[in-house]
């Protein structure tokens, strides 16, 4: 081959091969294929293919064969399922096609390919170049093959998202751009497996052991978040964002992922977790691992590990921040696809990444990969983490009254039902709600779910287990002789005053004198209380089995203030019964903002201006002022438009017009953040339908 062998030149046949592995929505010029899959390269200086033709496929720092990062093999006549092969595609005077097949289950990441001549007197390696080896959900030999074509379609393809929020009582959702196809994205995601702590220990160990979902799946997990590794992004929950932007405002991962990159790969500021989990499903869908966001509404945060979580109120009915554990209105947390070989073919399937920083596990912030299947059924014994997932969706609560002064502590209340409620995801191929409850448990209440709960609390050795801090018989059993709840007497909305009714009812056939503590809290999503905002007391007098109603009303200008960017309130009664039980009635409250609206002003075409308007209407009888729209949408615009919008009068409407020139045909969502200074991150999107 003499001197033509130092550097052939290679088509890579990047436009065929991309169609034929699902890699054409990335925008990179570089070779990207997925694993267990034939793809064609075409080189010349070569004068006899038919001579012996050796090719070396490698990846990572240290290539062995022994690690599965080396490959070497020659032209064979068929295709090796267990090996990289090449087959023979055509030859023409001075050049050769040849069908390059990886095993499913070879290393992902980027890989160099280089060629030797067996007859050639230099044997050193002619480098034909780069291309990056992916998952392949497609290849029924994949640990990640997904049958239902549909769902490789929405779970590795689809790169926009609905992620839902809110609480138990008012399920609401917000649009995201996935983006896992931007540009530098991929890129991105493999420096992060690159700047892992596995990776820094022993390079070498950690590639060889990147063909495993499971591994890359936990590592991400840790990658993510930035405690313990300088990962992506740094939570925060504290409602005070100053230093970086609020977690409410990201409309996509896009941003955050380059960010980081830009930065030197320091933490983005903030996260939280919802954000977490979008980076995630970002990082593993451009992988190749179908991957779902998954929300759980009141979602407990075991801290202890014994199942049941504790919440302390004061006297005067205060939410005390004492306790480690907590429930959370909601958590996201990922669902990924692939089989579980260490644990058997019962266990494969969905299984549970978290990237939030909750609890260490082995040492580092990292959850998962949890059989959602041995979550259902009691398995907490396995790998990995599934006690602390299974406690997020079955807890048991206990409701303490605790008294600062002496330390005492009284049980007022435990519910075994609360825990793990509306367990949502967006449905594949439409912008709806799908809940998937009931792939995590059987019937809350049902015999068979406390029969998984005993199981689940047996493994975990806490039934014979004495515990000082569990309630007595007595105090489960005690019965309560007035109930009480809020209900909602008009709108909630940010920017309206705030009506509820507190009812309560007498169940005893006696009268009963009762003294109400009331309170009303700012707080996080996470159920932290962060400012007071209103408190009140009364003393209520309940004939036998009577019913009494009282009104309750927290106007706009005393929580406006103290509002976080979550919309949340905590509404507390904790009620003092005359020669009985406390009763503590409660609600979380989440208010809405205020609409935007978005309108494409004519038909969208590639290449072609269209005109888009965002109207938003002052609601509130004061001006609002810092007001910033946000704009993003892949293949409609690159990166994040950003438009500062004047001041607007109380009740005044602003109409903000800007223009698209979309780049790809098909359906394409635009999403919009709105904020100002009374009002956080005001969210809506659009499906824009683009066509030739």
């Amino acid at each position: 081959m003499g001197q033509a062998a130092t550097q052939p030149s290679t088509n890579w046949h990047v436009k065929e091969n991309a169609r034929d592995h699902h890699t054409s929505k990335f925008s990179s010029k570089e070779l990207i294929v997925r694993r267990g899959q034939a793809f064609i390269v075409t080189f010349n200086g070569t004068e006899q293919p038919e001579q012996n033709l050796t090719f070396i496929a490698e990846t990572g720092p240290k290539p062995s064969k022994l690690a599965k990062t080396q490959a070497t093999f020659g032209i064979s006549s068929t295709v090796s399922k267990e090996s990289w092969s090449a087959v023979l595609q055509s030859t023409s005077s001075n050049s050769v096609s040849i069908s390059i097949s990886s095993p499913p289950n070879a290393v992902i990441g980027r890989y160099k390919l280089s060629v030797r001549s067996t007859s050639s007197d230099s044997s050193s390696p002619a480098s034909l170049g780069t291309f990056v080896l992916l998952f392949n959900p497609w290849s029924s030999g994949d640990d990640v093959f997904m049958p239902n074509k549909a769902e490789c379609d929405e779970y590795v393809l689809e790169e926009f998202g609905i992620i839902f929020a809110g609480n138990k009582n008012r399920i609401n959702s917000f649009g995201w751009n996935f983006g896992q196809f931007q540009e530098d994205i991929l890129n991105i995601c493999l420096s992060m497996l690159d700047r892992s702590l596995n990776y820094r220990q022993d390079p070498a160990t950690d590639v060889s052991h990147r063909n495993d979902p499971k591994y890359l799946g936990r590592v991400l997990s840790a990658m993510v978040n930035a405690n313990d590794d300088q990962g992506v992004l740094l939570g925060n929950w504290s409602g005070n964002y100053d230093g970086g932007k609020s977690p409410s405002s990201w409309t996509g991962s896009g941003e955050i992922l380059q960010n980081w990159k830009k930065s030197g790969f320091k933490p983005v500021r903030y996260g939280q977790c919802w954000v977490f989990a979008a980076v995630l499903t970002t990082v593993l869908r451009c992988l190749g691992i179908p991957t779902r966001t998954i929300t759980n509404f009141s979602s407990a945060h075991d801290a202890d590990g014994n199942l049941r979580v504790d919440e302390f109120y004061d006297a005067s009915g205060n939410h005390l921040d004492r306790a480690a554990d907590s429930i959370w209105n909601f958590h996201v947390w990922n669902e990924s696809w692939f089989s579980r070989s260490d644990l058997g073919p019962s266990y494969s399937g969905w299984q549970v990444l978290d990237a939030t920083p909750q609890e260490e596990s082995g040492g580092i912030y990292q959850c998962g990969p949890a059989s959602r299947n041995a979550i259902k059924e009691g398995d907490v014994d396995l790998d990995y983490d599934c006690p602390f997932v299974f406690a997020e969706v079955n807890a048991d609560c206990m409701y303490w009254n605790y008294d600062p002064a002496t330390g005492k502590k009284t049980l007022m209340f435990s519910k075994s039902t609360v825990i793990g409620q509306f367990i949502s995801t967006k449905a594949v191929g439409r912008d709806d709600r799908v809940d998937v409850t009931n792939d995590y448990k059987y019937e809350e209440g049902s015999k068979k779910e406390r029969e998984i709960f005993k199981k689940a609390r047996k493994k975990l050795g806490l039934e014979d287990k004495f515990d000082p801090t569990a309630p007595t018989p007595q105090e489960i059993d005690q019965k309560p002789d007035i109930s009480g709840k809020f209900k909602v007497a008009g709108p909630l909305e940010v920017g309206k005053d705030l009506n509820l009714i507190l009812v309560l009812e007498n169940l005893q056939s006696d009268a009963k004198t009762v003294h109400v503590n009331m309170t009303a809290w700012s707080t996080v999503y996470t159920r932290r209380p962060v400012h007071e905002i209103w408190k009140d007391s009364i003393p209520v007098t309940l004939s036998p089995k009577e019913e009494k109603q009282f009104p309750i009303k927290i106007s706009y200008t005393e929580y406006q203030q103290q509002l976080t960017t979550d919309n949340m309130i905590q509404v507390t009664a904790l009620c003092h019964v005359e020669g009985g039980i406390q009763v503590l009635v409660q609600r979380d409250i989440t208010l809405d903002n205020p609409a935007i609206d978005i309108q494409v002003l004519g038909e969208a075409k590639v290449n072609k201006e269209v005109d888009v308007e965002v109207t938003f209407t002052n609601p509130i009888d004061v001006e609002v002022m810092d007001c910033v729209l946000q704009v993003e949408g892949n293949d409609l615009l690159r990166g994040v438009l950003e438009i500062a919008i004047p001041p607007l009068k109380a009740s005044e409407k602003s109409s903000t017009k800007f223009k698209l020139i979309p780049f790809e045909t098909g359906p394409k969502h635009l999403l919009v953040n709105f904020s100002c200074d009374k009002f956080a991150d005001i969210k809506n999107f659009k499906m824009v339908n683009v066509i030739d």
